[in-house]
Order: structure tokens, then C-alpha cells, then sequence
């Protein structure tokens, strides 16, 4: 059998981005500290770690980061800081996904687009925990290898060995004239 020398084409297996997603999140969290807190003076995140495995059609993304409560008690005469470490499972959906990838050569990767942070902390209506609101985003990409078809041209395209080309500027070459050219070389 042969092939028509007019419409010739390869199949080239390659890696290559064969899905992506975003998701914004935001998630609240209870924190009960040791004493009834009277009022929140600060709340920050810090320690994240994350990692992201494939899921099905999507990528879930694996971590922990640790959340500081710094509160007062006791009618706002004393002052703590509460510290909770805690673990999430975030399922980010693939907005697009190539069908034909391999599966076995999968390979995800996550970005914190925005990392956990804290927007909001308040004490509980019952008094007893604080409630923080926290905001995060990932970005995520699948990798795998996948079949991408190439035109295969039999004429040589590249082939300019034996080819004159003119520069020529045209008819504005006489614009050129006035330049100064020592005066560009001192403006590098």
C-alpha cells in the first residue's frame, strides 16, 4: 500500500498538556481554644503543604497548613494564641481533558494560586470556639503522553540552499541615510 505523496501525515507520540482546571474555594473552619475567647486580635495561616495526585477526571489536591488564633479571655484581660493544624482534600475539576492521553504516563502538578489565607475570624455565637473563613485557589495540569499528527512534506521546504534572496529595502532606502550610527552603539 502507498501513501499519497500529496497528503502525507505522521503520528508522533509526545508529552503534552492534556488537561487543566482552577477552583477557588473558600471553607470555614471551627477552632475551640483552651479558654472561652472574648475577642479575636489576629488570625493567620502558615505551614502549607500540599501535593496532587489524578482522581478520576479531575485532580485532588492533598495538604495541611497550620491556623494562629491570637485571642484574648477572662473579659479581654488575658491574651493566647491557639494553634490547629489542619488537613484538606480539594477535588479540582479538569475544565479540559484530552480523551486519547495515555493513562498509564499521567503526571499532575498543583499551584496555589492564592494561598490558604484567612479573610475572617469571629467568636462563636455560643462563645466558646472562634469561626475563620479561609480563601484558596489552585491552578492544576495534567501531563501524560498523547499522539499529536504532523503533515510530512516530501518537497523539501527547507531546502534554501540554492535559493538567491534580495534585501533590498525598496524605494525609503534614502531615509536611512542621515542615521547616526555611532550615536546608537553609545545608547547600548
Amino acid at each position: 500500500m502507498s501513501l499519497s505523496h500529496k497528503h502525507q501525515c505522521r503520528e508522533i507520540i509526545t508529552k503534552a498538556i492534556c488537561g487543566k482546571g482552577r477552583k477557588f474555594s473558600t471553607v470555614t473552619h471551627t477552632v475551640t481554644p483552651p479558654n472561652n475567647p472574648t475577642s479575636i486580635l489576629g488570625a493567620w495561616i502558615i505551614n502549607h503543604q500540599y501535593e496532587a495526585v489524578a482522581a478520576g477526571d479531575g485532580i485532588e489536591v492533598i495538604g495541611t497548613y497550620d491556623v494562629n488564633i491570637w485571642y484574648s479571655y477572662d473579659k479581654n484581660s488575658q491574651t493566647d494564641v491557639a494553634k490547629e493544624t489542619v488537613s484538606y482534600v480539594e477535588r479540582v475539576p479538569l475544565s479540559y481533558l484530552d480523551p486519547k492521553h495515555r493513562a498509564a504516563t499521567v503526571e499532575v502538578s498543583a499551584e496555589a494560586t492564592q494561598e490558604p489565607s484567612c479573610v475572617e475570624a469571629s467568636v462563636s455565637s455560643n462563645g466558646t470556639s472562634v469561626i475563620l473563613r479561609v480563601e484558596r485557589e489552585y491552578a492544576v495540569e495534567l501531563v501524560a503522553e498523547t499522539k499529536v499528527v504532523v503533515k510530512v512534506c516530501t518537497n523539501h521546504h527547507g531546502d534554501y540552499e540554492d535559493k538567491e534572496f534580495d534585501y533590498a529595502l525598496g524605494d525609503d532606502v534614502d531615509d536611512y541615510e542621515d542615521l547616526d550610527y555611532e550615536g546608537l552603539e553609545d545608547e547600548l
